[in-house]
């Protein structure tokens, strides 16, 4: 399954797939607690977040920073995860979390 977390743009829109990376058969999930609950299902192979999910509402990075600790302990199977967040502070603070997941599940599969 492909998840894609954002509260505005939708993945189902041809812009949106052609400047963030959509195929537009994602499930579109808005909230970070429904983008962990597909996590936690083992059914997801691809996610895609945005950082700033309305006033109020926890971030994305709150995801990858999650992401990141379930690829650390060996809880969470590899899978392929992107930032497409125009936050200039928070984006980089997600790929660094992504990029560490990545490292993890390397050394795993090593």
């Amino acid at each position: 399954m492909r998840v894609w977390l954002d509260d505005l743009r939708d993945p189902y829109l041809r812009h949106i797939q052609d400047g963030y990376g959509s195929e537009g058969n994602e499930v579109w999930v808005f909230t970070t607690a429904e983008a962990i609950a597909l996590l936690e299902s083992g059914s997801v192979t691809w996610i895609s977040l945005d950082n700033d999910l309305g006033e109020g509402e926890p971030e994305g990075y709150t995801v990858a920073c999650w992401i990141e600790e379930r690829a650390y302990f060996g809880t969470l199977d590899r899978l392929e995860v992107f930032a497409h967040s125009d936050n200039t502070v928070a984006n980089p603070k997600m790929r660094a979390a992504i990029k560490n997941a990545r490292r993890y599940w390397a050394a795993r599969e090593s």
